[in-house]
């Protein structure tokens, strides 16, 4: 089977609720669509999520530039993967290089995963198997935070996680009590702090936080800074989280080799997708770091059932005006599809409506 082309749409897609971040609001989310088409008729599909309108046409613009390198070669994943990236070594495989390279890649797995009649999870020789998932709450102050935290409790998810890092270490506190006063004791609780705080200022907040009884505190300090968050682990009963903007397997290599322990979140989008994701999973087993996933739900719950140490799944609904089925959750329990392929199914009239 042969690829012939690559399809790539652009699209706004309005947020249900905007989310709020320390550094600015999202209110919609800029997309690019990928689709790879072969001889045999079957396609695959994908999307970026390139987080400011002002990434999406240079991210367009280097998919369609990349078409050449792979239209009229066999739909192999995993060899075009070492060729694409090899031979992009020099300009690098990162940022929205990389970014293209995983939407490829996405892609391609889907195609050979609809050629094969498969669920990826099956493709890759995984078991489907639920995952318990955990909503995202934004920097959205006390009251809000809560409110959003009791919404998703109230829809049976097991956890929820909430940006923090506000000016002072009291207010953290109250918003992380708050929350656990809306959706009571049997419901995880993360906090994720986007890399905003110092070193010092970490340490003495990571300590307050130990008796709150968190799933995680993540990014605390600079996502690439390894040798504070394995010195931060040292201080903090509290699990780290990390890992949703390291790029490709090197990254995550690198963090373990660094000390780096303690739970990491791939990133399917930067990580170097689903055969980025699985040398990064075989890495997370031989060190026995839980492993869960940052965004793309749809695709990640196929993954995470192919990941020997899968521990949560992020789950968010940003994106499912534009699918046919967006990813389910029972019982706050998130399931793969058994349909062939990632779970990721376009509703062409939908993106239409929001095409940029």
């Amino acid at each position: 089977m042969k690829i012939t082309a690559l399809r790539v749409q652009t699209a706004l897609v309005p947020l249900p609720e905007p989310h709020r971040t320390a550094s600015g609001v999202v209110a919609a989310s800029p997309l690019a669509l990928l689709t790879v088409e072969t001889d045999a008729g079957v396609q695959g599909r994908s999307m970026l999520f390139t987080y400011t309108p002002a990434a999406l046409k240079p991210t367009a613009d280097l998919l369609r530039g990349m078409e050449a390198l792979i239209v009229g070669q066999e739909l192999a994943p995993a060899a075009l993967w070492q060729s694409l990236h090899a031979r992009f070594r020099l300009l690098g495989t990162q940022g929205l290089v990389g970014m293209a390279l995983s939407g490829i890649d996405m892609a391609l797995w889907d195609a050979l995963a609809h050629a094969q009649k498969l669920p990826m999870y099956a493709l890759l020789g995984a078991q489907a198997k639920p995952i318990k998932a955990y909503g995202a709450v934004g920097y959205d102050g006390v009251e809000g935070s809560a409110k959003v935290a009791e919404s998703w409790a109230k829809k049976g998810f097991k956890g929820v996680k909430a940006k923090i890092g506000y000016p002072t270490l009291a207010e953290d506190l109250a918003t992380i009590r708050a929350m656990r006063a809306a959706v009571g004791k049997d419901v995880a609780i993360m906090v994720d702090y986007n890399q905003s705080l110092t070193h010092t200022e970490a340490a003495k907040r990571l300590h307050a936080l130990d008796g709150e009884g968190l799933e995680w505190i993540e990014e605390p300090v600079l996502a690439h800074d390894y040798a504070a968050f394995v010195k931060l682990s040292q201080g903090t009963r509290t699990p780290l989280q990390v890992g949703e903007n390291w790029w490709g397997p090197l990254d995550f290599r690198h963090a373990f080799n660094a000390g780096v322990r303690s739970l990491v979140m791939p990133d399917v989008m930067k990580c170097g997708g689903v055969t980025g994701w699985q040398q990064i999973a075989s890495m997370a087993s031989v060190y026995g770091v839980p492993c869960s996933n940052h965004l793309w739900p749809e695709i990640s719950a196929h993954l995470l059932c192919a990941t020997p140490t899968a521990h949560w799944l992020e789950y968010a609904d940003w994106w499912n005006p534009i699918l046919q089925e967006p990813l389910p959750i029972e019982q706050g329990m998130a399931i793969a599809s058994d349909a062939p392929g990632s779970g990721v199914r376009f509703d062409q009239a939908a993106i239409e409506k929001y095409t940029v």
